[in-house]
């Protein structure tokens, strides 16, 4: 993430240059109707110096070179013919013609690049055109990460009864990498509330934020609140959406918590709309907030509920036109549909939807990168 703007040093592209393999001419020097014929007094190649050019004469010019002073305009070579050394350009021409003129692109000391600009692999190519050798970034974001449960077991060993693998860890992990993140490894926690609130206490001397999986619901065996409320202060408690209504968010020693729920599908989708822009925000960013988009349903849904629910869906061409679909099985346990989906389909509190409705989505690649 950039951490300071950038202005161009010099002008991009720095010269007028050919957009086109041709011939470099005056505009004037074309008769008013083809063709006209011209010495070809020069050859210039991307990288080379031009000498002016000569009064009624072209130059013989590719894709990228400097443009010769005194020519204004670029004739393609597929409307010219080559002949020992004269050129006959055969059709008429606008003046200034592919001709990519000098800062036409961003002109020097134009700023080109704010702070909080996440940089991709297009900034990079942006920030190297014009010759920045060296940029002020952010730090990566230190992130401590937990999970919390008795009956968690990594891959690797044998599955035993009332243990389930702990998918939560992997699914916190990709998303956390994918934002850039530097990522603490605190390991599984037993349901016991002297070690949680131990275990959280450490995690706010290492990190900048922590994030934890499991624990946030009101039963005998949920401790993450009750160590929140002791070692800091509680800001959000559950919230009115499906799936995903178990999240706890407070501060800990000034360090920010999130407490995402242990259901695999409730955890990815509070991570995306709530820990992710939280987290963009901290890195600098300042438009944080996912973008949707309008689309024809191709499904039925009957909304009885109080909460704003998010579908797992997939965006689909058709023969009838782009259209948007649900996973059958919508559980808050059933991670296949993540897997299955590529976005998430908000639907308002107490809504019946139709096929053919318009609803609003968001596409995962909205979410996750």
């Amino acid at each position: 993430m950039l951490a300071e703007p950038l202005t161009a040093p010099h002008p991009l592209p720095p010269t007028d240059n050919s957009a086109m393999d041709g011939y470099a001419l005056c505009h004037r020097d074309l008769s008013p109707s083809a063709p006209t014929t011209l010495l070809v007094t020069q050859r210039i190649a991307a990288g080379d110096l031009p000498q002016p050019l000569i009064t009624k004469s072209a130059a013989r010019i590719f894709t990228g070179a400097p443009l010769p002073s005194g020519a204004d305009t670029i004739i393609p070579q597929e409307q010219c013919t080559a002949n020992d050394e004269r050129v006959t350009v055969n059709a008429t021409a606008r003046r200034g013609q592919h001709v990519r003129r000098a800062g036409e692109d961003i002109e020097q000391g134009a700023l080109f690049m704010t702070a909080g600009t996440r940089l991709q692999p297009q900034a990079m190519g942006l920030i190297g055109a014009n010759g920045i050798a060296s940029i002020t970034v952010f730090r990566r974001l230190k992130v401590a990460l937990l999970s919390t449960g008795n009956e968690l077991l990594m891959p690797g060993h044998n599955l035993q009864a009332g243990k389930r693998y702990n998918a939560n860890h992997f699914t916190l992990t990709g998303l956390l990498q994918a934002l850039g993140c530097e990522i603490i490894d605190l390991g599984t926690l037993p349901d016991k509330l002297s070690i949680t609130r131990k275990a959280l206490k450490a995690a706010a001397t290492q990190a900048d934020i922590i994030i934890s999986s499991g624990g946030v619901s009101i039963g005998e065996e949920d401790h993450i609140k009750n160590a929140i409320e002791q070692l800091g202060r509680l800001e959000i408690w559950k919230l009115n959406i499906k799936p995903g209504k178990p999240l706890a968010f407070g501060e800990i020693s000034s360090k920010p918590f999130f407490g995402l729920p242990g259901n695999p599908v409730s955890l990815f989708v509070t991570f995306c709309l709530f820990a992710r822009p939280f987290i963009l925000r901290m890195q600098g960013i300042e438009n944080v907030q996912p973008q949707t988009i309008k689309m024809r349903a191709q499904f039925s849904h009957t909304g009885k509920g109080t909460r704003q629910e998010y579908v797992r869906s997939r965006m689909a061409t058709t023969a009838e036109g782009s259209a948007v679909t649900t996973f059958g099985k919508q559980g808050s346990g059933v991670l296949h549909s993540t897997v299955w989906a590529n976005s998430l389909t908000i639907i308002p509190p107490a809504t019946t939807i139709n096929p053919g409705d318009t609803v609003e989505v968001i596409p995962f690649n909205e979410l996750i990168t």
